[in-house]
């Protein structure tokens, strides 16, 4: 490896593009996030436009080069990770066919439990195919619909002139990777939320015949596969043109920021952890076999590493749930006439006035409903124990640690899955940037948590290892070594006493909930 090699490292998140040139040592040179808009539709329908992720790649691409940071010819390779389990149809000439319909959609329930359960349906599946998904992918597609099969549903029975349109369903990422080269490729990696991949058999480049069938997916409108480390195919002459990186580059395949993440915060031994919190939040580490509980929305699935599995597992709304605070109860403009919304940072410290426990307030995080442990898209969030003297700083206060119960609940969840537990666990994400929030999931969790350096940028350091992986430029063995911790939270006694007892409530209040979160959301529905 020379030490001038850089990648171009694109994190597709929900909220938009960060594109970045990494350096095969781990060093982010330099980076640019673009925001992008999320449209939510009146029927729980959650949208947005493939064409604008392409156009603010473009623009942060020209201006990384335009700084000049990097010279056009250290770079090496192209690699793009980030969100996953949303959908992209498009036509036969790779363009999209309107909106990509997101993770959080949850429109399709009703046809998915039809697709997958029935009369006879056991926690939503008919007992063969609840049985052979398991046995075959190590999951199974969600029967409320928030998954690639439900967006595959809709679209076909719901959007009948877009599916004639359609020549194929792609993963975000895999639309990127098709916009830099013109191939239309994914891997075993990219298709994981589809669970149409036999994944007893690592790095297959088949689907699942059976599976495909279960699902009623047409398989000439999938995109081929190809082993997970993978070069895809090289930039084109109008990619080079869009974004100022030189054509004939190599673009590895893409993976989900799970993969990336865990590459990128060092935490790559069997059973070392890294907890995420960044739009969603989510608990992942590898793992030598095979796990799989459709109770808890849980699994292990191939890994990018040779050989390995990794857990996947997500709760919908994690770091967007602070966003979703200050912009809409907090302190939207037209509300506090100031001309100005607090930043995150100033929340933080607002927060860090209250002491644990927040005064007795506390909050459930599930504004998009549950997904792990719990499947159920008719949960939702409140703020409970609220009083005539609480105020905003509880309020953000628990929200930082109902965010925080839930991973814990994540995580001993799926230390039961896997019959082992989690160790090293490494924070990352964009509310890893926070101080006070890696001190509260410690005393919430009662176990230290390590925080990566830049953890904000840890998917696109991830990236770029993997591509270097890839193009045989660097030895798995030597991704701890490019990664950096720069601090240790450990539980403080006292507060890790209090929140043990929160952490009991928060499970009760997830329990008993269920039946008036139902009777509520029955009634608003068919409102």
């Amino acid at each position: 490896m020379s030490s001038d090699d850089v990648v171009l490292a694109i994190d597709l998140g929900s909220g938009g593009p960060k594109t970045a040139y990494v350096s095969l040592s781990g060093e982010v040179v330099d980076h640019v996030h673009t925001r992008v808009s999320m449209t939510t539709l009146p029927d729980d329908g959650v949208v947005e436009d493939p064409d604008e992720w392409w156009t603010a790649i473009g623009d942060g691409a020209r201006e990384l080069a335009e700084r000049g940071a990097v010279e056009a010819d250290r770079v090496v390779a192209v690699a793009v990770t980030g969100q996953w389990g949303s959908t992209v149809p498009v036509d036969g000439d790779g363009r999209a066919v309107g909106d990509c319909i997101m993770w959080l959609d949850q429109r399709a329930g009703s046809l998915a439990r039809a697709q997958l359960g029935g009369r006879l349906a056991v926690d939503g599946y008919r007992p063969r195919v609840g049985v052979e998904f398991v046995r075959r992918s190590g999951g199974a597609p969600n029967p409320q619909g928030n998954d690639p099969l439900g967006h595959r549903l809709w679209i076909q029975h719901r959007e009948p002139e877009r599916y004639a349109r359609t020549a194929a369903f792609v993963e975000p990422i895999d639309f990127v990777n098709l916009r830099f080269t013109g191939q239309l490729h994914a891997t075993q990696a990219t298709m994981l939320a589809s669970w149409i991949t036999d994944n007893r058999l690592l790095d297959t480049t088949v689907y699942d015949p059976l599976l495909v069938g279960f699902c009623g997916t047409d398989p000439a409108r999938l995109p081929p596969l190809l082993p997970i480390r993978s070069v895809v195919g090289h930039v084109t002459d109008e990619a080079s043109a869009h974004t100022g990186v030189p054509a004939g580059i190599p673009v590895v395949a893409g993976l989900p920021d799970l993969h990336t993440a865990a590459l990128g915060s060092g935490a790559i031994d069997d059973y070392h952890g890294h907890l995420a919190i960044s739009t969603s939040a989510w608990v992942g580490c590898h793992t030598p076999d095979k796990r799989t509980s459709l109770q808890h929305q849980m699994a292990t699935v191939p890994a990018a590493l040779a050989d390995r599995y990794i857990l996947v597992n997500n709760h919908d709304c994690g770091g967007v749930s602070l966003e979703w605070l200050r912009d809409l109860v907090i302190a939207p403009d037209d509300l506090l006439g100031n001309g100005g919304t607090p930043t995150l940072r100033r929340l933080d410290e607002l927060a860090a006035t209250v002491p644990p426990g927040a005064n007795g307030v506390m909050f459930t995080p599930w504004l998009k409903g549950g997904r792990t442990p719990v499947s159920d898209t008719s949960m939702r969030a409140s703020f409970l124990n609220l009083g005539i003297d609480s105020g905003r700083a509880e309020m953000v206060r628990a929200l930082l640690e109902g965010i925080s119960h839930q991973l814990r609940w994540i995580l001993e969840s799926a230390e039961k899955v896997l019959r082992h537990p989690i160790h090293d666990l490494r924070v990352i994400g964009g509310g890893a940037q926070s101080d006070l929030w890696c001190q509260i999931q410690a005393d919430v969790l009662g176990r230290p948590v390590h925080r990566v350096a830049d953890p904000l940028l840890v998917n696109v350091r991830g990236a770029a290892l993997f591509a270097g992986l890839v193009t045989g430029r660097i030895d798995q063995r030597a991704i701890p070594e490019r990664t950096r911790v720069d601090r240790v939270f450990r539980p403080e006694p006292a507060a890790a006493d209090l929140l043990e007892r929160r952490h009991e409530q928060f499970l009760g209040l997830a329990r008993s909930q269920k039946g008036f979160h139902h009777a509520l959301n029955r009634v608003r529905r068919s409102g």
